[in-house]
């Protein structure tokens, strides 16, 4: 099960259900995909396909939407 944070434009930000415990976000699209850590900072964990444009503009969407993120994590896992 991954479910899905929020989209924008052409890329997918979720959650896998079984995977490690540290807060982190997945992001797909049809360009790549790449993981960030949500703690202890937000940071690249790692990138497939994207560019370091798109990897800093990814970056920014994860700091500005980081409380919803927050909030799915601990909604979603603590079920």
């Amino acid at each position: 099960m991954s479910p899905t944070v929020f989209k924008e434009k052409n890329y997918r930000f979720f959650f896998f259900s079984r995977e490690e415990r540290r807060m982190h976000i997945h992001i797909i699209s049809p360009d790549g995909e790449a993981k960030f850590w949500i703690e202890p900072k937000i940071e690249l964990a790692k990138s497939v396909g994207f560019n370091n444009k798109q990897i800093k503009m990814l970056e920014n969407i994860i700091k500005d939407t980081e409380d919803e993120i927050r909030s799915s994590w601990q909604k979603h896992f603590r079920s």
